[in-house]
């Protein structure tokens, strides 16, 4: 007994060694990893200012859960202004002018949820809605919240305003399945993005908040309430020249050259 004691006892300071070796290999490690993802991730998010992003946790969940998967990017050359503008009358009014954070919806969302404590109230501007949709995955828990505010702040920082817009065109669910405006056009209206009138982009953009129970065809309740209050807030908003400065569509065709007046020769 004696002896087993005298042997834990030399061996004490050995096993805390090894215990400290093995701590500070891990904790090396652990840094490494960070420091990689951290600059991974920034690479992204670089990368995605001009590149679309290959997929969303969002639509490998739809695909892998069985709702389906229907998308197809296209340039903001290749989308109706009208979509533009539905979504921005729609989802997030103050687009052009905030820095990615609607703080008085939230204050307002906030003061909601802590009256209807069975009800959750939203105030996600689209910066918010591209930065989940794109980097994050599906929930209201704390973490991801507050990874949201990272990359909503990011984005804001190195896509600007346009390439958000685009990016939430492309990416955001609009149907069961469905997601971006182009693959919506073609299921709903059977055409391009490009080609969409007011009143089509008012209807996928009145599904917006919950798109798998709102739908477009056949056109739900909520939907045929929601899509004449979306067009009637986009005729008030069309004239605001920071919106227009945002909304995709083809570049303006530029003038043709002036034919010489009459009067004038135009050989010397």
């Amino acid at each position: 007994m004696l002896l087993l004691q005298m042997q834990l006892f030399i061996l004490q300071p050995y096993n805390f060694c090894v215990v400290k070796h093995f701590l500070s290999r891990w904790w090396r490690f652990l840094k490494r990893l960070f420091l990689f993802l951290f600059i991974a991730q920034f690479v992204y998010i670089i990368l995605l200012k001009w590149v679309d992003p290959p997929v969303t946790l969002t639509q490998l969940g739809s695909w892998i859960t069985g709702k389906g998967l229907k998308r197809d990017y296209v340039p903001a050359a290749q989308i109706s202004s009208h979509a533009g503008l539905a979504v921005i009358a729609s989802e997030d009014q103050l687009f052009p002018d905030h820095n990615g954070f609607d703080w008085k919806s939230i204050q307002k969302a906030i003061a909601k949820n802590q009256k209807k404590k069975n009800r959750i109230a939203g105030a996600s501007t689209i910066s918010q809605q591209v930065a989940k949709n794109v980097f994050l995955w599906q929930s209201r828990d704390w973490l991801r919240k507050g990874l949201e505010v990272y990359f909503t702040f990011m984005i804001e920082w190195i896509w600007g305003k346009e390439r958000i817009l685009e990016i939430y065109l492309n990416v955001s669910e609009m149907g069961k399945g469905i997601f971006g405006i182009e693959a919506a056009s073609q299921a709903y209206f059977k055409k391009p993005a490009l080609k969409l009138s007011r009143t089509e982009a008012a209807m996928i953009a009145a599904c917006l908040p919950n798109p798998v129970r709102y739908t477009v065809k056949p056109m739900s309740k909520l939907v045929s309430v929601r899509y004449p209050w979306v067009l009637m807030q986009m005729n008030n908003l069309e004239g605001d020249p920071d919106i227009q400065k945002l909304l995709p569509g083809p570049p303006p065709k530029s003038p043709s050259k002036q034919s010489a007046s009459p009067g004038k020769s135009t050989t010397k």
